[in-house]
């Protein structure tokens, strides 16, 4: 089943600000407030803290809202199959045309490789997808092999946040509304120890934060 809210992602303004290479592109609150979303480095070549990712990956390796690709495409070009999911078709594009490899599809439909990937990603703020973290950590929990990994960027700040948001392009340009989520570090842990993961890393660079979550039912692969 597609998670509802999902729509606005495969429209503009967050397809314009993705062939445009750039924003700007905002989340609208309810509330009136505005979460800046960086879309320059989205679409840009893969920077300290990505590499503080990808080092970490084991492979296969999904790319759960892969956006502009960056990551699919260093995975790849390492030699690491790689396989990015995004709703936004400008984004798949962008993805196979960085090199990588992508489809348009939602996290909560069926997907090749169910069950078997090394390692899933959800950086750039994509625990908030659907709104609900938990529901999403579960389905992560069916994508990965039983001994799989979690990559999770993180809020800098210490919250535990669900609201409804619009995207805005900062020009009178906006989405219609959907659920999205936020969490940081100590949220995070508290919600996947409920859902099935436990967590094997916490790390920060350049300034991002990030949390690595291991399956709970397999047994952690030796050290190579």
């Amino acid at each position: 089943m597609t998670a509802p809210g999902t729509a606005p992602w495969q429209d503009t303004p967050y397809a314009d600000a993705l062939r445009a290479g750039g924003g700007p592109l905002y989340l609208r609150r309810a509330d009136g407030g505005l979460l800046p979303l960086d879309v320059r480095r989205w679409c840009s070549r893969p920077d300290a803290a990505d590499l503080s990712v990808l080092r970490r990956c084991e492979g296969p390796v999904l790319d759960i809202g892969c956006g502009p690709g960056r990551l699919v495409a260093a995975l790849v070009s390492r030699g690491t199959p790689a396989l990015g999911i995004d709703l936004s078709p400008a984004a798949v594009a962008r993805t196979t045309s960085a090199g990588g490899t992508a489809l348009r599809r939602s996290v909560f439909d069926r997907l090749p490789g169910d069950g078997r990937w090394g390692t899933a990603l959800l950086v750039d703020g994509n625990i908030g997808i659907g709104g609900d973290p938990a529901a999403l950590l579960r389905r992560a929990g069916q994508i990965v092999a039983p001994v799989g990994m979690l990559l999770v960027e993180t809020a800098a700040a210490d919250v535990d946040e669900r609201a409804w948001v619009r995207l805005e392009d900062g020009r009178g340009t906006a989405g219609p509304p959907f659920r999205w989520a936020r969490l940081g570090r100590t949220a995070l842990a508290r919600t996947a120890r409920g859902t099935g993961w436990s967590v094997e890393e916490e790390w920060t660079a350049s300034g991002r934060d990030f949390t690595a979550l291991r399956r709970r039912t397999g047994r952690r692969p030796g050290r190579r």
